[in-house]
C-alpha cells in the first residue's frame, strides 16, 4: 500500500467548489483546505507508486480550477 499527501493550490475563491471534487477522486481518503502557501492537502493510498502518480495526482491536477500540485510520497 503506497500513501501519499498532494498539496493543491487553486484559483482564487475556488478551494470550497474544488474540495467536493477531490474528495471523489479514486484513491483519496480525506481532503482539506488548508492555510498557507497551498489550499487543499489530500491524502491518497494506492496499490503502486504509479497509481498514485496516475489516478490520483493526474485527476486531481485536470480538475477545472486547479493552479498547481505537489505529491509527496511517504516512506514509512
Amino acid at each position: 500500500m503506497v500513501r501519499a499527501f498532494i498539496m493543491v493550490k487553486t484559483d482564487a475563491g475556488q478551494s470550497a467548489d474544488l474540495l467536493a471534487a477531490t474528495r471523489e477522486q479514486v484513491g483519496v481518503e480525506e481532503a482539506h483546505i488548508v492555510a498557507g502557501q497551498y489550499d487543499i492537502i489530500v491524502e491518497a493510498v494506492a496499490d503502486e507508486v504509479y497509481e498514485v502518480m496516475q489516478s490520483v495526482a493526474t485527476g486531481i491536477r485536470g480538475l477545472e480550477g486547479v493552479v498547481d500540485t505537489r505529491t509527496y510520497i511517504c516512506l514509512e
